[in-house]
């Protein structure tokens, strides 16, 4: 089962979890999703009536963790730490993982040093340690780790919510791809119909070359035809001759009767 397939069914849960809780009840299904090791996505879980209803209540600052999670990194954890609740060793894991992937978004190539310090690793010993077991082994980034120039080399990285600020930028890139893919079909369609083309062409110059032979053939056989007889009519007559003479030389002569 691929990651995408994984995601929907473990959203599709905690919504449904979201929607028939309430208050203190919806705190511990935030911290059950935050938590959970194989869910990334959030956006559909804000969105939830009832975790909205949340907004103005003491409850509220949960509101501000699934944000976190949805769009933040472990930085921005850091630096909002005293306005927001402790975070359970699986969520700072968690928001740790969520914060490759934000830094896989801008660069595929990842100096251990700027890892280091945006996931708060003491040596490059602990840091490559994270990212085999938690995040290359859980399927959310693929890549080389490069001992030799101290950096991660990014194949492949899952995609975060978009933020609310990314929408316009993502409709405008896709857009930019639509109009790119429909000039490419434009011209696959004009050089497939100029192959077409280009083949009748040359279907109909071969025909034309196989109609020439043909009518050389015929010429040339025409030709040839009353030759071959007149050759047939002298080999049957010089035999014809060579009898005649011959049996003029085996007639016996006559002799003239002696002058008197």
């Amino acid at each position: 089962m691929d990651i995408e397939q994984k995601q929907a069914e473990f959203i599709d849960y905690f919504v449904k979890q979201a929607e028939n809780q309430k208050g203190s009840s919806l705190v511990n299904v935030i911290v059950e999703a935050t938590s959970h090791p194989s869910l990334f996505a959030f956006s559909e879980i804000l969105s939830v009536p009832s975790i909205i209803q949340l907004q103005g209540t003491e409850f509220s600052v949960y509101i501000d963790v699934l944000r976190l999670f949805a769009h933040g990194t472990w930085s921005d954890y850091k630096s909002n730490a005293g306005s927001l609740p402790p975070l359970v060793p699986n969520q700072v894991r968690k928001l740790k993982q969520l914060s490759l992937l934000t830094l896989a978004e801008v660069d595929k190539v990842l100096p251990y040093d700027l890892l280091m310090v945006e996931l708060d690793v003491s040596n490059v010993r602990e840091l490559e340690d994270f990212l085999i077991n938690e995040c290359m082994y859980s399927g959310i980034v693929r890549g080389k780790l490069d001992q030799l120039r101290r950096c991660f080399e990014v194949q492949f990285a899952a995609g975060r919510d978009l933020r609310p600020a990314q929408l316009g930028c993502m409709i405008q890139t896709l857009s930019a791809w639509l109009s790119t893919s429909d000039n490419l079909l434009v011209s696959i369609q004009d050089k497939i119909k100029w192959a077409d083309t280009r083949s009748e062409l040359d279907k109909k110059h071969q025909k034309e070359i196989e109609d020439r032979v043909e009518e050389v053939k015929k010429t040339l056989n025409l030709k040839a035809d009353p030759e071959f007889r007149g050759h047939e009519e002298i080999c049957y007559a010089e035999p014809g001759g060579v009898m005649d003479y011959e049996e003029d030389r085996s007639r016996p002569k006559r002799r003239r009767p002696p002058v008197s």
